[in-house]
């Protein structure tokens, strides 16, 4: 078994990447450790570097057809780690996830159609719409004792003739919820009874953590199926966010005949060559490989809560079910919101997501990547404490 190096330190700078060279446009100063944009810092893995390389070892470059190795790869990965059999005339590749919510938003809705989300929660879900002159509706997750659940008391109050889609991150994204059978039958069984579709972003679905499971929403139950559109990718997993491989999951026939459609109409559903190999190489060579890092994400996780509990007991870490994104919670240090985002990144120079961009319940919160070094994270601990022990 081949052992993975998630250590060792990998200059970005300079890659024309966002998480590094766009700190300055973003935070307004460049000496800040970035620990914002879902990506990690380890390398690529090396299978799919491999096969990219083989790809590129012939000299053209034409027009790809989407062959089968790509699609079963899919196919077989989905069946094997969700328990959930995909045909695969259910299925599209999309250019991105993101994309794909503006896409679903403009075939099924008008401006004026009422888009639910369930904030704090991904920020596009909200930007997305409002861009294309959709209204937003708030269905804010509830904290019940240590953890984040649907309200769908509220959710059933605030949906009226107008609401057309809702859009849900499954997992959850910042908050890191990976959803139960019965709260995803429930939200089900609204959604048809309201005639809502569900947009089901399962980017995180592949990084669940600590022996917590991944269910895919249309997998549930009949109503499931019927209302979906489910998007995945290997993207957030295998650490390919640059190379475009999203797709689309549509098990309804009449939500697909309308659907893809419009994806071949507009020529949306064109996959890249480098977007099938990567995806197959993940999904047929990359079990190993996604082992070892989830265990390294769960090991930095761990690091983080016992490390603030032991020394910053004021800040507290949301420990995430999945994915690599941490929600911190800053609200016993009692300061006022946009001072306690200058103090973390003028004072601690620190660059994490500031949690109001996700919406309702998001202030006095900041979201963590620690899909980067140890050492990296250590860094950070120290600077955090060393801001917070001047307000002391």
């Amino acid at each position: 078994m081949k052992i993975y190096d998630f250590n060792t330190p990998i200059d970005r700078r300079g890659t024309h990447c966002v998480k590094f060279d766009a700190l300055k446009e973003m935070y307004g100063r460049e000496d800040l450790l970035s620990l914002w944009v879902a990506d990690m810092d380890f390398a690529t893995p090396d299978f799919i570097i491999d096969a990219l390389k083989r790809r590129l070892d012939h000299p053209v470059l034409g027009y790809p057809v989407q062959y089968d190795g790509y699609w079963q790869s899919v196919v077989d990965w989905i069946r094997s780690h969700h328990d959930w059999q995909v045909e695969r005339e259910w299925m599209r590749y999309i250019p991105g996830i993101v994309k794909g919510i503006g896409m679903v938003v403009n075939v099924f809705t008008k401006p004026g159609d009422k888009i639910i989300i369930q904030p704090p929660v991904y920020h596009p879900f909200r930007l997305v719409p409002e861009h294309n002159g959709r209204e937003i509706v708030m269905n804010p997750l509830r904290w019940v004792g240590d953890t984040y659940e649907m309200d769908f008391e509220q959710l059933e109050q605030v949906i009226d003739d107008k609401c057309k889609i809702l859009i849900l991150a499954n997992p959850h994204n910042p908050v890191g919820i990976t959803w139960s059978r019965d709260t995803l039958v429930r939200l089900a069984d609204i959604a048809v009874k309201h005639n809502l579709i569900v947009i089901s972003d399962e980017i995180h679905c592949d990084m669940a953590l600590y022996g917590n499971k991944h269910i895919p929403f249309a997998s549930v139950s009949e109503n499931a199926a019927r209302c979906s559109i489910t998007f995945g990718a290997p993207s957030k997993t295998f650490n390919i966010a640059g190379i475009v491989s999203s797709y689309a999951i549509v098990p309804d026939p009449v939500l697909r005949e309308k659907f893809f459609a419009w994806l071949t109409a507009n020529e949306m559903d064109m996959a890249t060559i480098f977007a099938m190999v990567a995806t197959e190489a993940a999904f047929t060579e990359g079990e190993e490989w996604r082992q070892q890092m989830l265990a390294h994400i769960e090991s930095n996780i761990d690091f983080v809560d016992e490390y603030l509990k032991a020394n910053i007991p004021e800040v507290r870490a949301i420990k995430p079910q999945a994915s690599y994104l941490v929600w911190l919670d800053f609200s016993a240090l009692g300061l006022p919101h946009e001072k306690l985002i200058d103090m973390l990144v003028n004072d601690a120079r620190l660059a994490m997501n500031d949690g109001a961009m996700f919406g309702i319940g998001g202030e006095q919160h900041t979201r963590l990547n620690v899909g980067t070094q140890r050492a990296v994270l250590e860094q950070a601990m120290k600077q955090l404490k060393e801001a917070i022990d001047k307000l002391r």
